[in-house]
């Protein structure tokens, strides 16, 4: 699912915006400018938006944590069949590493890690 993120006078709010751009073109999301305007539109998927959070938060460049901050705001929740996907790929995870990767609920990962458990 394909979320879109309008970044408000991205290159006037950022320093070394170029990097910007291609750290977030390097996962595959697309960043666009909305006609003649300031504004820059990021699409991208769930894994891709998280993907450009952990750049920017492993980056050292202070002026982009603001983009990071609102991809937080519209970061999906995830349903519980991609909760289980991810579990899938990795039935070793633990509760707090499953909420940690994903922002669910306790409940969520709790429920998803036992339904995977008691399948096998």
């Amino acid at each position: 699912m394909l979320i879109s993120i309008t970044l408000s006078s991205l290159v006037r709010r950022t320093q070394n915006s170029h990097a910007l751009k291609a750290a977030v073109k390097s996962t595959g999301a697309t960043l666009t400018r909305k006609g003649r305007s300031r504004n820059w539109i990021l699409t991208g998927d769930h894994q891709q938006i998280a993907e450009i959070m952990h750049l920017i938060s492993q980056s050292s460049e202070e002026s982009w944590l603001w983009v990071s901050k609102k991809l937080f705001e519209y970061k999906p929740k995830l349903s519980r069949q991609e909760l289980r996907i991810i579990v899938k790929h990795d039935p070793t995870m633990t509760v707090n590493q499953l909420t940690a990767l994903t922002d669910c609920t306790l409940i969520d990962a709790r429920t998803v890690l036992d339904e995977i458990e008691w399948e096998q």
